[in-house]
């Protein structure tokens, strides 16, 4: 079948950007019926040729509407289009959202946080549950976790973070490490400086233990240092991708933050959300690598596997884990070591180290995929180039209310920002989460987002 000619034509001096001109055209002929079901378009690199544009620009039109659903590629045959023509609409300049009783009523969840849990290999996990079966039941629990888990935990942080961790605690997850540091280290009336916004469940946890928590604003840099209060004795960051802002900790702030924690006596707890994932940028040195005198570590499976097994890591100077574990002789209190054989075996055998390719594989995919989407549209879009959530930005909190409220009535779930702040709201948006769900569902549910966000 041949190539369908195509009635398009580029404005070079309009502002709209050429890749949105011709997803536009192509967009609109076929909603007037000029392009029909089953018509092949031409390949990006022959269109480009055809219309005088770099081939950029023609993928990218492409790739928005492929993302909509308007076409679609068969592989060694073409890219068809795949939407019919409407009896009535003569154009179509963006896709209408669907009336709320044309959809699912299953929720979609995009919100942040949640791991990429279908792209385990089922047959390798359930390998690994088998095998930590296989050893004789604990008597007693180890205080530190198991050597095993330990050993592992060490092998990943300095292969896929480039951590050298001379002593890994283990504990039950980034939450239950921030609880022990809070009772073993701090004391009540302590000033612990937080990220605003930032994790609620780390400020709770502060707050539950008797600190006097002090917000620290977040930019495109990350925390801002200059702004840690006087007499703070401890900070809580998130440098490799901001939770929920998605920015990461600059280079310059980095050395400044722990410059100050040393000066000051102050303990940096490090949260490492999504240090796994990064794209096209270069790595930044972990805080724990540039000061492992003055840096507590965290880390956990719950994001790059999934929050079953209940298993996490501390990286801490001396002292620090020393005081946790006489924390723990006096309480009792154990990490399970359940999750941690599991941990273990998965990671023996180079199970982990396969799942976490292909985890950076699949979330650059969908990053782009979203992050293309939304820009075509022309939606600003921040934190993208790590983790796996972006941020679109508001400008009011009427309208992040609004657009959370319309997307609910749709059947999706997008997180607004007012919630992580502990104060007043000082940025308005919604952060959009592309682990949890499948890539069917993401690219089905795009045209409403670009939409709804537009």
């Amino acid at each position: 079948m041949s190539d369908t000619a195509l009635p398009v034509s580029l404005d070079r001096a309009a502002v709209t950007p050429l890749a949105v001109q011709l997803a536009d055209a192509l967009r609109e002929a076929a909603a007037s019926g000029h392009l029909r079901g089953g018509d092949r378009l031409p390949s990006t690199r022959a269109l480009a040729g055809r219309l005088g544009v770099s081939r950029t620009v023609t993928s990218a039109a492409y790739e928005q509407l492929h993302a909509e659903g308007w076409i679609a590629g068969r592989h060694g045959s073409g890219t068809y289009v795949t939407t019919p023509p409407s009896s009535s609409a003569s154009s179509v300049p963006a896709p209408s959202v669907p009336a709320p009783e044309a959809v699912s009523p299953v929720l979609l969840d995009l919100g942040p946080g949640t791991p990429w849990a279908a792209g385990l290999d089922r047959a390798a996990w359930r390998r690994a549950w088998r095998a930590a079966a296989d050893p004789e039941p604990l008597v007693r629990a180890h205080r530190a976790g198991l050597p095993e888990y330990r050993a592992a935990v060490s092998e990943h942080l300095l292969r896929h973070r480039g951590l050298a961790a001379g002593s890994v605690l283990a504990t039950g997850g980034t939450t239950a490490a921030v609880v022990e540091l809070a009772a073993a280290v701090l004391e009540r009336g302590d000033v612990v400086a937080v990220e605003e916004p930032g994790y609620q469940r780390a400020v709770q946890a502060f707050l539950r233990a008797g600190m006097r928590v002090v917000g620290v604003p977040v930019d495109d840099e990350g925390l801002r240092p200059s702004a840690i209060p006087a007499g703070a004795r401890a900070v809580y960051c998130s440098p490799a991708h901001q939770y929920p802002m998605g920015s990461r900790l600059s280079a310059a702030r980095r050395v400044s933050l722990v410059e100050r924690a040393r000066s000051s006596g102050m303990l940096v707890i490090e949260d490492d959300y999504d240090g796994e994932l990064r794209f096209d940028v270069a790595p930044l040195p972990m805080l724990a690598s540039l000061a492992p005198d003055v840096v507590a570590h965290l880390g956990t499976t719950s994001k790059i596997l999934t929050p079953t097994l209940g298993a996490g890591w501390m990286v801490a100077p001396e002292a620090i884990t020393s005081a946790v574990l006489a924390y723990r002789d006096s309480t009792g209190t154990r990490p399970s070591p359940a999750g941690q054989r599991v941990l273990h075996e998965f990671a023996r055998n180079g199970d982990l180290g396969r799942h976490l390719r292909k985890l950076r594989r699949e979330m650059a995919e969908r990053r782009t995929l979203l992050a293309g989407a939304l820009s075509a549209a022309g939606i600003p879009v921040r934190g993208d180039d790590a983790g796996a959530h972006l941020v679109v930005p508001f400008s009011s909190a009427s309208v992040e209310a609004s657009v959370i409220a319309s997307a609910e009535r749709r059947g999706i779930r997008l997180d607004g920002l007012a919630r992580h702040f502990a104060g007043p709201p000082s940025a308005h948006g919604v952060a959009i989460g592309y682990a949890g769900c499948s890539r069917e569902a993401l690219v089905a549910a795009l045209p409403t987002l670009v939409a709804l966000l537009r």
